[in-house]
């Protein structure tokens, strides 16, 4: 008869090893090409899908902070610059904890809702409201 101790033992040593982080959601990988003075994000609808946000906020977003006029063309999105990888990814960063994090509770379960010409971030898991400039 085995002890309390060699069964959990046993039992820890049958476990599967856990392969995840731990963190419920991670940002896709951005996918860059040039052509010529262009930089295009291939797989910004992915990425818009995968954030829960309109690509035209996502988009002027983009713009703004790029400094660069930039254009949707079907599932992607055309930066009329050449820009590096790290710089669009940083940018896409500070979107997601700008527009897509709850600054109250932390989950990416939110969405944007305009209540009374005002723009606010309404996370579902928590129900907290925080206005946004969109």
């Amino acid at each position: 008869m085995l002890t309390y101790e060699e069964m959990l033992d046993k039992l820890y040593s049958e476990l599967p090893q856990t392969t995840t982080d731990g963190e419920r959601f991670k940002m896709p990988d951005v996918s860059l090409t040039y052509e010529g003075n262009k930089t295009i994000l291939v797989n910004f609808e992915s990425i818009c899908n995968k954030l829960r946000r309109d690509p035209k906020l996502l988009a002027k977003y983009l713009s703004r902070e790029l400094a660069v006029p930039v254009m949707i063309s079907g599932s992607r999105l055309i930066i009329h610059r050449k820009t590096l990888r790290r710089m669009i990814e940083d940018k896409l960063n500070k979107f997601v904890k700008k527009y897509v994090i709850c600054p109250i509770c932390g989950k990416p379960d939110t969405h944007i809702h305009e209540i009374q010409g005002v723009k606010m971030l309404v996370c579902e898991a928590c129900g907290a409201r925080t206005p946004i400039k969109a």
